[in-house]
């Protein structure tokens, strides 16, 4: 049965794996990205437009704060800004799989990380630690994948974005709860909880004070590098502290637990 198994699964043609392993993130970016190209339609991006920043960006949240900021007349430094810092996770994203793709050329890592995103990232990082078959070029095809059917998604919210009348106040929505989503999912410890709490208030002073989208940069520095600071500090002087006790999942078992698995 086992060497069955084994023959079926080589008698499998190469794309179907690659779609079979991508599937479920593909599924996933076809409501996301249509929402995501109707948004960026009612920014002013036409389909060709939209076509670019899908490819060279390919980020679902860094789409959506692009939408943001450009309906609301942001500067281009502060569109900049905040996109680079939040992609800036990648760098950290990409070391956890620099050991899976050791002998490839400076060409092939290039276009890796050039088409990863957190979803693809997910998948070939699962796939690497269960599969030792999985080699760096299906990753790589896996990613590229997923951009195909994000890309495709956003073109088609684009088009039906240019048929339809979108009101603009619908992306700062928008933006609001994919942002709170991603920072309810963070939220593992009481320090990252003060530190959220922080970084509103001081959104809030530095964009009074600079009256312009500059203070959101400015405001998610400084609470990094006071959460940082505060965080070095506990592990420090008081390692067994609650304040940086991991929270329990709904299921009841610690992230770190999860994550081990």
């Amino acid at each position: 049965m086992g060497k069955y198994a084994a023959r079926s699964d080589e008698d499998v043609p190469y794309w179907k794996r690659i779609l079979d392993a991508s599937l479920p993130v593909d599924l996933s970016y076809i409501p996301i990205g249509l929402a995501c190209g109707i948004l960026l339609n009612a920014s002013g991006f036409n389909v060709w437009t939209t076509l670019m920043v899908s490819v060279m960006v390919f980020s679902g949240g860094a789409q959506f704060l692009i939408a943001s900021l450009l309906a609301t007349n942001a500067p281009m430094l502060s569109v900049l800004l905040m996109m680079f810092f939040l992609e800036l996770r990648y760098a950290l994203l990409g070391s956890s799989l620099s050991k899976y793709l050791h002998h490839q050329s400076l060409g092939f890592t290039m276009l890796f990380a050039a088409s990863m995103n957190d979803e693809n990232y997910a998948l070939n990082y699962l796939k690497f630690s269960t599969d030792k078959k999985f080699t760096p070029k299906e990753a790589l095809h896996v990613e590229h994948t997923t951009l195909i059917f994000w890309t495709i998604s956003n073109l088609i919210g684009s088009l039906i974005g240019s048929a339809i009348n979108i009101d603009l106040t619908i992306v700062h929505f928008a933006l609001t709860a994919l942002f709170l989503y991603m920072i309810v999912m963070q939220l593992k410890n009481g320090l990252i909880i003060l530190i959220c709490i922080l970084s509103g208030f001081l959104a809030a002073f530095f964009m009074v004070l600079t009256k312009s989208t500059l203070g959101l940069v400015i405001s998610t520095l400084c609470a990094s590098f006071i959460g940082f600071a505060i965080e070095a500090a506990i592990r420090k002087h008081h390692p067994k502290s609650g304040w940086l006790r991991t929270m329990k999942n709904p299921a009841g078992t610690p992230e770190e637990d999860v994550d081990d698995e």
